[in-house]
């Protein structure tokens, strides 16, 4: 009876000291993250599209999205004489120094200030038209000649813009109503000029060309592209919204359509270093996690791979994160790890502490002990017994001698 209350004495002890030393702590965690990245928008604008969703991998150079640009076409077919400024001026600032950001030489070159004064005496030849056509032959040459178009009038001033024809700077011409240049259609008298450039503006900043002077164009053809507000430093930065920083994207606050200001947030990313745990220690188990332990991290979703992480609790919150009853009161943790492919934002974790070796090597010897004979157990626990009776005896003797020699004294 003696042996078997020993034998069970011996592994209770010794698998309270297991229990004390193997204080595993398990928590709960989730994949967060522990830093943003925000993209701003460079320039202001208007969306024109956006180019990938939440959730994506981005690296500094992917486009997030795209603005739309104002364009400017040729109002007319001619020649491109002048281009000022570059990718990244402002259109207003060039167009007030230079009075446009290009010029563009029409297909006609010469205009004709005229006037009714000399036409043939008539009511009709008296009186012209906006829009009329007409034929203009040179007063000194006969063979300078051509057509035009009258572009306005002014009580019996009236201008014309050649179309077609060969003419000399000051020329006097005869303006006809026919071809034939019939005296009696003859509604007037005026004096050949050099037609002005066409002056080509825009507003905002410059973000491209299309041509390059000397270019011929067609009306309707593309000029160059503007966007609104001012590049930093003029320098164009185009007209994408950039991640700038590799990582995953979190956020999109931008959608195709709206308006941007320049320096808004259009984008928040996470950055590809920046993936952490955070998990939730109850107040009970504060004690046994420290900043700079050491912990094994396996996911949720991975548990059949038997994939685990090395991590190190980088901080405890000294704020808890609950309150109330005082047995739901917990802290977050946080834990730093070097995350692969395999792991992603929001994913399930189970953060562990790992054994103490002094209690695995205590739980070997439990094993040991239950594993022993009986009969070996019977001589331990038989020797264990003679030692005892025989450190009594040795008692008893030194009393007995200690007794005489007090007896002598007396």
């Amino acid at each position: 009876m003696k042996k078997g209350l020993l034998l069970i004495s011996l592994l209770l002890a010794l698998s309270l000291a297991c229990t004390a030393m193997a204080d595993n702590l398990v928590l709960d965690g989730t994949v967060t993250n522990d830093q943003t990245a925000q993209v701003y928008a460079p320039i202001g604008g208007t969306v024109d599209q956006v180019l990938v969703s939440a959730g994506d991998t981005v690296n500094p150079d992917t486009p997030i999205a795209v603005l739309r640009t104002t364009k400017v076409y040729a109002s007319e077919s001619g020649t491109v004489t002048g281009i000022f400024g570059q990718p990244g001026d402002n259109a207003e600032t060039i167009t007030s120094r230079y009075g446009a950001v290009m010029y563009l030489e029409g297909e006609s070159t010469f205009t004709v200030s005229a006037s009714t004064a000399n036409a043939y005496n008539s009511t009709e030849t008296k009186f012209v038209h906006v829009g009329e056509k007409v034929y203009l032959q040179g007063r000194t040459s006969s063979s300078r000649s051509g057509e035009g178009t009258i572009t306005a009038i002014d009580g019996i001033n009236y201008t014309i813009e050649v179309s077609s024809g060969v003419f000399i700077v000051g020329d006097s011409v005869d303006v006809f109503r026919d071809s034939a240049y019939s005296t009696k259609q003859r509604i007037g008298r005026g004096t050949v000029s050099r037609r002005n450039p066409l002056a080509v503006t825009g507003s905002g900043s410059i973000v491209s060309y299309a041509v390059k002077s000397g270019d011929q164009v067609q009306r309707g053809d593309l000029l160059f592209e503007t966007l609104d507000g001012s590049f930093d430093g003029f320098y164009m930065s185009g007209k994408e919204i950039y991640a700038g920083v590799s990582g995953t994207l979190a956020e999109i606050k931008v959608s195709a359509g709206s308006g941007v200001q320049k320096d808004s947030v259009c984008a928040i990313i996470y950055p590809s270093d920046s993936m952490r745990i955070s998990a939730e220690v109850s107040q009970e188990d504060l004690d046994l996690l420290s900043v700079g332990d050491p912990v094994i991290i396996e996911l949720t979703a991975d548990e059949d791979a038997g994939t685990s992480y090395d991590g190190t609790v980088s901080m405890i919150s000294r704020i808890a994160s609950s309150s109330g009853n005082t047995e739901s009161v917990t802290f977050t943790v946080y834990v730093d790890f070097t995350a692969d492919s395999h792991v992603r934002y929001g994913m399930s974790a189970v953060v562990s502490t790992p054994e103490d070796e002094q209690a695995e090597a205590s739980e070997e010897s439990v094993l040991d002990i239950e594993n022993e004979e009986p009969e070996a157990l019977d001589a331990d626990a038989s020797n264990a017994s003679s030692g005892e009776n025989r450190r009594g005896g040795r008692g008893d003797k030194k009393d007995e001698d200690h007794k005489e020699g007090e007896g002598a004294g007396e």
